[in-house]
């Protein structure tokens, strides 16, 4: 019986190709530097894979920034604006996209579907001229093969690229992606030419979109591109992936008679319901069937016996040589090995597995299947999932109680938002056009030499209080020599929103090294999120009192809501995750109350993954956003009228949750716009009325370019174009923690004096 790992983490054990990225660019190291460590982590996690047992490795799926940016690099799809002149593209042009340079912008980034996983979207038009550009699919491939690794190249799919790109600046938004299909398949077709030169047996291409909702026209453009592809991929097996979701069943038919097509691998964890496809649709007889069925998007040791009784259904169906055992999606949403966390309590860590682990589960269902069962390994994984369903640390009734009588209320304040932002104003006194932040400023090494420091009890709690205490003044002065309006601490004291505020809630536990991608070289480590939910004690009121204390102006409370605490974590899979989402919502609304108690004013509850977390099936979408957008107001709605309650939401598209985003009550919405060519900006221009506060970003953080004083001042006069005066802030897209001051500081200078000026154009135009 055979075994399959769709994709594996990128970012290595111990983040080694973060560090190599940010040295090179830095200008501290060189490509060949870079490339090293990259070469070396591709080829550990080829050997591991290959020491493990797993038949189908694949290669390609390393990348120096995301996938689809490599698929565009493959293509030649390079946005003219950066200036590419053909050729192999190289890290300059690759990075250029990615990030912007000094002139010019870079593409734009969204969540790569439901995950916080981000990509960069491509931009195409009717004179988009495509060419073989990058031949790393090839190189990686050849590269394992030298290692002695034979492994099965994976490419984005054709179709899917061209469902998740955008129409270029400039095109008609109504301009079919799919009619250029044909133009990238020839390239495609080139490289499946020098992968078969090469030696390759086997192919993966990635539809994930299959998954979506899709009408007739789209889906017949999978049956027309692989009908296209079907001559170059002969001698070849050819896998097409799935993941993420069921997979609906017309895309199941459209997808099981595509021509050329040896291989279907589906996700069973979050797809449960194209199980029943599998049984009452039929499988193509004589094609494989590749079962997701180790979750590779949760942390959770698998349940081996449920998941064996899965895949002997499954044989039953397809037979026994045509069964493979598989993740249910790249592995890189997890993270890379639980052997290195050495401080993780014994008791929760028998109940996880990391990337590294799941490779073994793959690869234990196989040879169990195969008649070679490890019954100690089986017996062990038994008695972790008994200790988890009975271990008391998960239960706190008091919790559940509470949680439950939630039900029969929606929790809104009681006066509506225009009368509350009346009485805020009368408070605030805030000029036309406020400015204001999203939360974090620059984390400079010796920031998180002090949290490291204090984390590891060299410094005192006193040392460790008064050196941040000295970076919020240091960021309040900043702020104000800047002459912004409404003021932030900062966050010296965190080094992640999610995770500060999971190790101070009951129920969350942490991992030394979990650390999952999320751009590039950003990457997070989610908290895991094991039992019931509740807050022992304040948890922000400490720093944001003493940061009001060192000024005037209004002081913003900051806390990360509970849909965002939640789609940001590994959540328990033994209840449904509203549940604990309205657990985590109870807690915030107790730290929300202590804020205004505490005497802070103008209190942000970012909920910047609301969108991430809209289930990938229109039907689901309602379910969905009812109870994400009652947590939030669950968190608020005890709060008098002058408190002012803001949000941020970024990278996502959120036109389609307007609606959800109005329902939410907040007094002030933050939210991202500049990298996304002001998308957002459409809802409004369609005529959906927004009477609360507004910022939509004036400027891209994740980008390290300084935009003009002109530049943000044209980006207001087109919010002001669709948006009233009174209720438009304005603010960066997103935090400024992955920045460094000599970026923020000019950045945010202009940004005042663009407001300043759009001020005085208004003033003399009464």
């Amino acid at each position: 019986m055979a075994s399959h790992i769709v994709g594996y983490p990128r970012m290595g054990p111990k983040r080694e190709l973060k560090f190599a990225l940010e040295s090179f660019w830095d200008g501290k190291s060189s490509a060949e530097d870079l490339e090293k460590v990259a070469t070396d982590l591709r080829a550990s996690i080829w050997k591991q894979m290959s020491e493990a047992g797993i038949k189908y490795i694949p290669s390609n799926t390393f990348s120096y920034y995301d996938q689809v940016l490599d698929t565009t690099a493959m293509l030649g799809a390079v946005p003219e604006r950066y200036s590419w002149t053909g050729g192999e593209i190289g890290f300059s042009t690759y990075f250029s996209m990615a990030r912007g340079n000094a002139s010019v912008p870079a593409m734009e980034m969204t969540k790569w579907f439901d995950t916080n996983y981000h990509f960069i979207v491509p931009e195409l038009g009717p004179n988009t001229k495509f060419s073989y550009a990058s031949h790393k699919a090839v190189s990686e491939y050849k590269e394992a093969k030298a290692l002695g690794v034979e492994t099965v190249p994976v490419l984005v799919g054709p179709v899917s690229y061209l469902l998740l790109s955008k129409p270029a600046k400039g095109v008609d938004k109504s301009f079919s992606l799919l009619s250029l299909l044909s133009s990238i398949l020839p390239v495609y077709k080139e490289v499946v030419a020098e992968l078969k030169a090469a030696g390759s047996s086997w192919i993966q291409f990635d539809e994930p979109t299959l998954v979506l909702d899709l009408d007739a026209h789209q889906l017949a453009a999978f049956s027309a591109a692989y009908a296209e592809l079907e001559s170059a991929l002969s001698g070849l097996n050819v896998l097409i992936e799935t993941y993420f979701a069921d997979i609906p069943a017309e895309s199941y038919k459209t997808l099981t008679s595509l021509s050329g097509v040896t291989a279907y691998g589906f996700d069973l964890v979050r797809g449960t319901k194209t199980l029943d496809l599998v049984k009452s649709e039929g499988f193509p007889s004589g094609k494989y069937l590749f079962a997701g069925v180790v979750d590779g998007r949760n942390i959770w040791a698998d349940d081996l016996v449920a998941s064996l009784s899965t895949l002997q259904s499954l044989e039953a169906i397809v037979g026994k040589d045509k069964l493979v055992v598989s993740t249910s999606c790249s592995l890189m949403h997890t993270a890379v090995d639980l052997v290195n966390e050495t401080k993780l309590d014994s008791e929760i860590k028998s109940w996880l597995a990391f990337a590294a682990q799941k490779v073994v589960e793959v690869n234990a269902l196989a040879k169990a299947l195969a008649g070679q069962k490890d019954e100690a390994y089986f017996v062990a994984n038994a008695a972790a999932q008994a200790s988890r369903r009975s271990s008391p640390r998960v239960t706190n009734q008091e919790v559940q109680k509470a949680a439950a009588a939630l039900k029969g209320s929606d929790h809104r304040r009681a006066t509506n938002v225009s009368a509350r932002l009346d009485a805020q104003q009368k408070k605030l006194n805030l000029p036309v056009l406020p400015t204001t932040t999203i939360g974090s400023f620059p984390q400079t090494m010796d920031l998180r030499r002090v949290r490291r420091e204090y984390k590891a009890k060299k410094i005192s709690e006193e040392e460790y209080v008064s050196a941040i205490k000295e970076e919020i003044s240091k960021v309040v002065k900043i702020q104000e020599e800047l002459d912004i309006d409404v003021l932030v601490h900062g966050e010296p004291e965190r080094n992640d929103m999610v995770e500060y505020f999971g190790e101070q809630l009951s129920g969350f536990a942490f991992t030394a090294n979990g650390w999952v991608q999320s751009y590039g070289s950003r990457c997070v480590k989610p908290p895991i999120i094991y039992g019931d939910v509740s807050r022992p004690n304040p948890m922000t009121v400490f720093w944001s009192k003493m940061a009001q204390s060192m000024t005037s102006r209004p002081m913003k409370g900051m806390l990360t809501g509970p849909v965002t605490i939640l789609n940001w974590s590994f959540v328990r899979n033994d209840q449904p995750r509203f549940e604990t989402c309205y657990q985590i919502a109870l807690a915030i609304k107790k730290e929300v109350e202590d804020l205004e108690a505490g005497g802070i004013q103008v209190i942000q509850i970012d909920e910047a993954a609301l969108r991430e977390g809209l289930p990938l099936r229109k039907s689901e979408h309602a379910f969905y956003l009812n109870w994400a957008v009652h947590s939030f107001r669950i968190t608020n709605c005890g709060v008098q009228d002058t408190t002012q309650i803001h949000t941020h939401m970024c990278y996502s598209n959120f036109n389609d949750i307007i609606h959800s985003i109005i329902d939410m009550d907040a007094d002030v919405i933050t939210i991202e716009n500049s990298r996304s060519d002001e998308k957002l900006l459409s809802v409004f221009r369609e005529g959906v009325k927004y009477g609360a506060g507004i910022g939509p970003g004036v400027y891209d953080i994740h980008s390290p370019r300084i935009p003009s004083t002109e530049e943000i001042a044209d980006r207001i006069n087109k919010m002001l174009a669709v948006l009233d005066t009174n209720i438009l802030w304005v603010n960066p897209d997103c935090g400024l923690k992955t920045r460094k001051y000599t970026e923020v500081k000019p950045a945010l200078t202009n940004m005042v004096d663009a407001a300043k000026l759009i001020r005085t154009q208004l003033a003399s135009a009464k």
